[in-house]
């Protein structure tokens, strides 16, 4: 019989008998889990839908400033941004810290590369949210 180095039976621990990761242990990963799986599928209908609308539906000559304008003169649509915007941001955000968790091993490092993470997640999530609620839009001078 093989002698199983340390290596191998973490590999084995790490992951399932089909090759996948299991679900995680403590809550705040179980959640992350399942909230990965909601945004992703959610994130396809919004995705598709703004693509749809914007780029299907509109021509490229049509779509300018009187045209986001008038959009979001409909409460219905900057919810709809704003839905867009925080699902992809989170979902991207919660895929980086998977990945920081998973590649750095120094805790240092890791503790400085979530830090910025966090701040420049929050900074975009404050500066698109601030576009969207506050726009007011500017009527044309003749």
């Amino acid at each position: 019989m093989a002698v199983e180095t340390q290596a191998q039976s973490q590999q084995k621990r790490r992951y399932t008998s089909k090759g996948s990761r299991p679900k995680p242990a403590n809550q705040f990963e179980l959640y992350s889990w399942y909230f990965f799986r909601v945004s992703g599928i959610l994130l396809i209908i919004f995705a598709l839908g703004h693509l749809v609308i914007m780029h299907l539906l509109n021509n490229v000559d049509v779509i300018d400033y009187q045209f986001v304008a008038n959009r979001w003169a409909n409460p219905l649509w900057r919810t709809y941004d704003l839905i867009l915007l925080f699902l992809a941001l989170l979902h991207g955000l919660n895929g980086a810290r998977v990945l920081i968790y998973d590649y750095v091993s120094a805790r240092g490092w890791r503790m400085f590369a979530l830090s910025t993470l966090y701040a420049v997640g929050i900074f975009f999530i404050l500066i698109g949210s601030q576009v969207i609620i506050t726009f007011n839009p500017v009527v044309p001078v003749k």
